[in-house]
């Protein structure tokens, strides 16, 4: 399976895990499930609702995670997951990670070093929850959509002229 991001997609999480920087970032990754993986077309930003060990953990409030869904189906995706930083540390998942991780979600991670963001993985929980297997992050532009004719007008009624 592979998790496919179009290059501007995966600056805007990087620009995030940046700025969010000593503290971890999180968003939503906004897509469709594809044959051979899931295809993210939009990131949201999400705020961190930890009141401590931001620079360790993130919280999405589920007000903030039910908005995104609005979102999310407002332009016809879904949420396919989650990104979050680990600043100063690995892009692979914590304990705690694992620990509050959903079946199916990919969860990318991006590994931030003073401010600059190195590597990006993304995980998806095992399904008898003891790990993660790691999954192909692919950066680039999303398949075209073939372009759809316009609906043709049905033709005019035909009015017989005709006099008495």
């Amino acid at each position: 399976m592979a998790l496919t991001l179009a290059p501007a997609v995966l600056h805007r999480i990087r620009l995030h895990a940046s700025e969010a920087y000593p503290e971890e970032c999180c968003g939503l990754l906004l897509g469709n499930e594809r044959e051979g993986g899931k295809e993210v077309l939009d990131v949201l930003r999400m705020g961190n609702a930890r009141e401590e060990s931001r620079t360790r953990r993130f919280l999405i409030a589920p007000e903030d995670y039910a908005r995104g869904e609005a979102v999310a189906a407002a332009q016809g995706l879904g949420v396919m997951g989650f990104y979050h930083s680990h600043p100063d540390h690995p892009a692979r998942p914590s304990a705690f990670d694992l620990e509050h991780a959903w079946p199916w979600c990919s969860y990318l991670i991006a590994s931030v070093e003073n401010r600059v963001p190195t590597a990006v993985k993304s995980w998806v929980l095992k399904d008898d929850r003891s790990g993660f297997d790691e999954e192909i992050v692919e950066s680039r532009e999303p398949a075209p959509v073939a372009p759809q004719a316009p609906p043709q007008p049905a033709p005019a009624p035909r009015v017989r002229a005709g006099g008495a």
